[in-house]
């Protein structure tokens, strides 16, 4: 397996995984937290679609399609408090963008060379990003960390474990 292969691989397993999670929850589970502190799962899906368009932007301009008019900033860290569900994108919308963000990402996958997979990461995201290739990587692990939260929520709600 090559590597453009094993890391559509890894984003196509996360993919399965939060799919799964998300496709029997109502609009309103999605505004239930786990926990004081913790953030709603529609905060968490809009802040993860934010995160994935920001990411690949960087490291490709022009290769993912423009967010909605004021996306990024309903889901940026001084809204994550709201419980106010008006406030937030409905599952329908959201998982619209997320498509449309994640095809552009798997399209930008495909279309990138190999070699530079190992280019060093754009600075804003080096820290966690240190290459184009964890950039990629990192919509595996970014959203499989919130899906955990996700499987907790489920449980609450009394969904059986689907995994």
């Amino acid at each position: 397996m090559d590597t453009k292969t094993a890391i559509k691989t890894a984003i196509d397993t996360a993919n399965m995984i939060t799919t799964s999670y998300l496709g029997d929850l109502t609009d309103e589970e999605m505004m239930h937290r786990p926990a004081p502190g913790c953030n709603h799962i529609k905060w968490q899906l809009g802040h993860l679609i934010a995160s994935e368009h920001s990411m690949i932007s960087q490291c490709l301009p022009s290769s993912m399609p423009a967010l909605p008019d004021g996306f990024a900033e309903k889901y940026s860290k001084e809204t994550a408090d709201s419980d106010d569900a008006d406030a937030f994108d409905s599952k329908e919308v959201l998982m619209k963008v997320y498509e449309e963000q994640r095809a552009a990402t798997l399209a930008a996958l495909q279309q990138i060379d190999p070699d530079d997979l190992d280019k060093e990461g754009p600075e804003a995201i080096r820290a966690y990003c240190p290459t184009f290739g964890a950039a990629f990587l990192m919509q595996d692990a970014h959203w499989m960390m919130h899906a955990g939260q996700w499987a907790v929520v489920r449980r609450q709600l009394g969904r059986e474990p689907l995994f």
